[in-house]
């Protein structure tokens, strides 16, 4: 079954303090699943992580051996979305369009959505998405 991650399970991947059980189950899945994440993907990861380096709770060395391994897993990135159903989700649901991007994803590619984000769970709950 192919998987939507956002950038809360990915960041809780790279920090120590961060261990949740969505996280790890949708890690779990890496090796048999196709993985994917929308465009934006990128920035929110690497925007987490240096606000968790500024915080302390993530070494500068540690983020970049993160990233290294994190470049190496097999996350195809989507840089297509429907802009009409993303903008519908983000109005309805009163998402920010960043979250509803990785919905109006899982919802195209008929995907699993691995999440920490409240929100984005009610809404893929609503959306009859199934969440990991």
């Amino acid at each position: 079954m192919p998987l939507v991650i956002d950038a809360s399970v990915a960041a809780a991947w790279g920090l120590a303090d961060e261990d949740h059980p969505t996280a790890s189950r949708a890690e779990e899945r890496l090796l048999r699943d196709v993985i994917f994440a929308p465009s934006l993907w990128w920035f929110e990861v690497r925007n987490t992580l240096i606000v968790a380096e500024r915080r302390g709770r993530i070494a500068q060395t540690d983020v970049g051996r993160f990233l290294t391994a994190l470049a190496r897993l097999p996350v195809e990135i989507d840089r297509e979305p429907v802009e009409p159903d993303l903008l519908r989700l983000a109005r309805h649901y009163r998402l920010t369009v960043y979250d509803a991007a990785y919905l109006e994803l899982a919802l195209r590619k008929g995907a699993d959505l691995a999440t920490l984000d409240r929100e984005l769970i009610s809404a893929g709950a609503a959306e009859r998405v199934d969440l990991v």
